[in-house]
């Protein structure tokens, strides 16, 4: 090379290397559902790939002209299959194909291989909600498989209803969010739960649903309970809303009394607040009955509590935990 002739650039060997495309699906997504840009880099890659030969999305990738074949190369193959300019698309299995990854990571890392253009090209993706159907698929399979599980009833398990609505309940109120999150967990497992067992009942005396009959059944109720904000009815405070909300609720359980729907076995605090907002809401002027015993002076603050706007059990849960540090502390043992 005389001194007149310019280097070639260091990059100049990369010009041709060509690309590889990562194509991640969600199993959440009903196959063949792809984004353009997916089905654009399908039918445009040199050489398609896939390591699982059952892969969901095969069918309709061979259906709608696309080529690909069952491999699982390695990184270097990957790379070599890419020499000039070629483009492969790999269509990633459930597992993500670590391997693979980790493999041209290192490569990539070396510094000792002309690597290709790597691209991570998302062809579906979750919606919100969609884990819920992992946890239904997952429902599935313990009720099928696990001994206990396969042997709960409704009945049965209506105490752990009981338990997690409670420790719901105290997670609100300690206002930690992690564990929020956690025993809203164990709620929706409850109501998870009772759907699949009652997807067994007999389906001839009417009896059987689905976790779809149980969100279809409370999606239209929410639409038809919000007219200020599915049709053409409007609300411009919480009062407003309120309204709106009794009164459809009323047109739709035609009740004859304002007690009917309150369950007397919840906690007689909330009870006790529950008929004084029922009397109250409907303009009942219902004084509470007179009596002897602790029972009716208990009756008397919670109606109180009641009718200042606050709920009596979340009062005296309040109280009962000021009341558990005064023990602690007695006993030496509080922080």
């Amino acid at each position: 090379m005389n001194q007149t002739e310019t280097p070639p650039p260091a990059d100049s060997a990369d010009e041709h290397v060509g690309r590889v495309i990562l194509l991640t699906t969600s199993h959440r997504v009903a196959p063949g559902l792809l984004s353009w840009p997916a089905w654009q880099a399908l039918h445009d890659a040199d050489e398609v790939l896939c390591a699982d030969a059952t892969h969901p999305q095969l069918p309709y990738l061979r259906e709608a002209g696309v080529r690909v074949e069952q491999a699982a190369p390695t990184a270097q193959e990957v790379v070599d299959a890419c020499a000039g300019g070629r483009t492969v698309l790999v269509v990633a299995t459930a597992e993500g194909d670590r391997p693979l990854t980790d493999g041209l990571a290192r490569l990539a890392g070396s510094g000792r291989v002309a690597m290709p253009d790597l691209e991570l090209l998302p062809a579906s993706y979750d919606l919100p909600g969609a884990r819920l159907l992992d946890l239904v698929q997952v429902m599935d399979q313990i009720r099928e498989e696990c001994p206990w599980s396969s042997q709960q009833t409704h009945k049965g398990l209506a105490k752990y209803a009981i338990e997690e609505a409670y420790e719901l309940v105290e997670a609100i109120e300690e206002g930690e969010p992690e564990e929020l999150r956690e025993e809203l967990g164990d709620v929706l497992l409850q109501v998870v739960f009772h759907a699949r067992i009652a997807e067994e009942a007999s389906g001839e005396s009417g009896e059987a649903f689905s976790i779809d009959d149980v969100a279809g059944g409370i999606v239209e109720k929410l639409i038809h309970r919000h007219p200020h904000v599915f049709g053409d009815d409007s609300a411009q405070t919480p009062e407003d809303v309120r309204e709106h909300w009794l009164r459809t609720k009323a047109e739709e359980k035609r009740r004859t009394s304002v007690t009917e729907g309150i369950p007397l076995g919840q906690p007689a605090l909330a009870l006790a607040a529950k008929l004084s907002s029922r009397a109250r809401t409907a303009g009942l002027p219902v004084p509470p009955p007179t009596g002897e015993g602790i029972g009716y002076e208990l009756l008397t603050l919670a109606l109180r509590a009641e009718a200042e706007g606050v709920d009596p059990e979340a009062a005296l849960r309040s109280a009962s935990r000021a009341y558990r540090d005064a023990i602690l502390a007695a006993e030496g043992t509080g922080e």
